[in-house]
Order: structure tokens, then C-alpha cells, then sequence
């Protein structure tokens, strides 16, 4: 009998997801069709790297801030542009992000070429190893070997026992790889899902680091998403959603432990997150398509229309389709530096001679002295529906 048997009798490696009730299998469900949505919607180049860098900026934002990091969102943005500078008494927060970052674009790097590893202690072991690099040294902590000394988590519980971590990891590596985690043919990203949650959780109650345990559970939790096929940005939404819900998070987590395993509260906790997160995903790629879709029919409406006033004129309705907000007729040369350029040493009769045309052309509505893109035209394209 180990020592953790008697001391985390909740450490069973065990889950009964029949006792789950309908709200986590509905939950699920949306999550694991909404991932397969963003996998499958093709994005423009710049918007595509857009939505990875934002989102990889978020993760390892949410991923450190959690631990304490006081960077900001923005500046970890300019961490993954590589442009961030810090002042010194800064630069081992900088270092802490730049970690997370390293880790993030390592995995996504192995997954592209078709060589992310299974799940495994050693690796654990070597994403906290790259967690903790270049940060300043700490008693009785090694950057990627497991505890020798008990350890009190956020005074709240204990760690188990530190002679039973070895085992414990090796435990837990085989029941996320094992059988109870097989994937029907269709259901990969639902059961990544379930492995990752549980994945943390356990990682976090076992607490085998001398510290870096909640960033390396997070790594854990981006791997085991994109192992499964789910999009990077996906992948990164689990963590955002337990630090903007910081102090529910580590409530979930104390309940797990305190109520003998019940890890019920804490999957649907997660799941709802997870699905919050992707719907907000989902509203940016959708914004997006109807964008694309806007400058498409404008192109189509000046089909074939090719003189220097016509692109002059579709150049206007493009611009003012960048967002739905009216807009002064005396400011409309101001909107863009192409507009700026286009109209520059014209009349305010050449201007309303193009907005007349564009009115003819159903592409803009106007109010008095203001005006707007009818972008709202493309719902047309949508499937037939009762309006909310």
C-alpha cells in the first residue's frame, strides 16, 4: 500500500462520466462541433495569423497571470511579436511569458510536422522544465525533476506525498493514453476534451514540482487539445477561462479534493467555459466571413467597371464598410489615406456625386448628413430563418 492511498484517497484514477447530467453532454457536444466549425472555415492569411497570435497571446497571458505575472494582455501581444521590452526589474516576468510562448509554438511546430508526442512523464517533465527556464533559483526546486519535500498548495491542501510522485505521474500518463480514453471514430475532440480537464485537475492535485505545476498543467492541457485536432486558438481557451474566473477556479478545485474526487462540479465548471470561449471565437471568424462576403458583392456590383472614377467609388463603399457606425459626409475623406489620397484637391461635389451613385447601387443608406455601408444586405445569403 502507497502512502497516497491513505493520505489523497481521491487520487483513484477513476471517472464514472455516466453520472454526468445532460447540461455537460449538451455542453459537450456544442464544444466538440464548434471546434470542428473553426477547424474547418478557411480564414485570410493575415486573419488567420491574427486570430493564432491573439489568442497565443491570451493563453499565456491567462496561463502566468494566474500564477501571479502582472504583464498585461497587450504586452504579451508584443511578447509573441517579439517586440516587448521590459524594464530589468521586469524582465523575469517577460521570461515566465516568453516560456509559455517557446512551449505553445514548439508544440505547434511538432503537430505541423506530424511529431507531437504522447503524453508521457518525461515530457511533463520537460514542459516544466521549459516553464521554469532562465527564472531566477528556488529552494528545494529543480526545473524539471520531481519534489523531494512535502509541499502545502495555496494553503489549502496538501500535495501528495512526494515518494509517490514518480508513480503517481507514470499512473496518470497511462490512464490519459489507456482504454478508458479510446475515442470512437468522430469523438476525438470530445474525449481530448474530458482528458485534458481531468489532466489538470490531476496534475494539480499530485503537485509533483517544486513549482511551475499550474503552468505545466496548462501545457499538459494545450497538448492533449491539440493532439485531437482542435485549432491552436481553441486550444488556449481552457486557461483564459480559469483565470478570468480566478477565484471560482481555485473554489472548484478545493470542493474536487475536499468532497472525497467529486470532479462533477469541476468538468461542467470547465466545459461551460470552454464553450463560452468558442462562441466568442466563433462571432470573431463569423465577422470575418461576412467582411469577406461585403467586399465580394461590392466587386460584384462594379463588375466590369473599370475607369479611375469607378475604383474611386468602390474604394468608398469598401471603406465605409469597414464598420456599421454612421458617419459624417464631411468626415468620410478622413475614414482611409487611400480616401484621403483619392479625393484629395476635389470638390465636395465629386463626393456626393459618388455617394449618389452608391445609394443607385443599394450599397449605402443616408441619414441627413450621414451615411453607412448596408452591409446588412448580405443576411440576405443566409439560410432562412426566425429572427431572434
Amino acid at each position: 500500500m502507497r502512502t497516497f492511498e491513505t493520505t489523497h484517497p481521491w487520487l483513484k484514477f477513476a471517472i464514472r462520466l455516466g453520472d454526468m447530467g445532460p447540461d455537460f453532454w449538451l455542453l459537450l457536444g456544442e464544444a466538440g462541433s464548434k471546434c470542428d466549425h473553426l477547424a474547418r472555415v478557411p480564414l485570410r492569411p493575415e486573419t488567420a495569423q491574427k486570430l493564432h497570435q491573439l489568442y497565443l497571446a491570451k493563453g499565456a497571458a491567462a496561463t502566468t497571470a494566474i500564477e501571479g505575472n502582472t504583464l498585461s494582455e497587450s504586452e504579451v501581444l508584443q511578447a509573441v511579436e517579439g517586440r516587448l521590452k521590459v524594464a530589468p526589474s521586469k524582465e523575469y516576468l517577460k521570461q515566465e511569458v516568453d516560456n509559455i510562448i517557446e512551449a505553445c509554438n514548439r508544440m505547434s511546430a511538432q503537430l505541423a510536422a506530424d511529431q507531437l508526442p504522447a503524453l508521457s512523464s518525461a515530457l511533463i517533465k520537460d514542459y516544466n522544465s521549459l516553464v521554469l527556464k532562465n527564472l531566477p533559483p528556488e529552494e528545494n526546486v529543480v526545473p524539471g525533476e520531481f519534489r523531494l519535500h512535502s509541499v502545502l498548495v495555496g494553503n489549502v491542501y496538501r500535495g501528495a506525498p512526494a515518494e509517490d510522485c514518480p508513480f503517481l505521474m507514470d499512473r496518470l500518463c497511462e490512464w490519459l493514453n489507456g482504454a478508458d480514453f479510446a475515442p470512437k471514430a468522430g469523438m476525438e475532440v470530445v474525449y481530448a476534451i474530458i482528458k485534458a480537464v481531468l489532466a489538470h485537475v490531476y496534475l494539480a492535485w499530485i503537485h509533483p514540482f517544486g513549482n511551475g505545476n499550474g503552468r505545466t498543467a496548462r501545457l499538459m492541457e494545450f497538448h492533449l487539445l491539440m493532439s485531437a485536432g482542435i485549432p491552436s486558438p481553441a486550444a488556449h481557451l481552457l486557461s483564459n477561462h480559469y483565470n478570468e474566473t480566478r477565484a471560482e477556479y481555485y473554489r472548484q478545485l478545493d470542493f474536487a479534493s475536499k468532497s472525497g474526487g467529486d470532479l462533477r462540479p469541476f468538468m461542467l465548471y470547465a466545459v461551460q467555459g470552454l464553450v463560452d470561449g468558442l462562441r466568442k471565437q466563433l462571432h470573431f471568424v463569423w465577422e470575418q466571413q461576412w467582411d469577406v462576403t461585403w467586399r465580394n458583392y461590392v466587386h460584384e456590383r462594379f463588375q466590369h467597371k473599370n475607369s479611375a472614377s469607378h475604383t474611386r467609388q468602390r474604394h468608398l463603399a469598401l471603406d465605409l464598410g469597414l464598420s456599421n457606425d454612421w458617419v459624417q459626409i464631411s468626415q468620410v475623406p478622413d475614414l482611409t489615406p487611400r480616401l484621403a489620397r483619392a479625393y484629395a484637391g476635389r470638390t465636395s461635389k465629386t463626393l456626393q456625386r459618388d455617394l449618389n451613385l452608391l445609394t443607385e447601387l443599394g450599397l449605402i443608406v443616408r441619414d441627413g448628413r450621414k451615411v453607412r455601408a448596408r452591409r446588412e444586405l448580405i443576411f440576405a445569403f443566409l439560410p432562412l430563418k426566425k429572427r431572434a
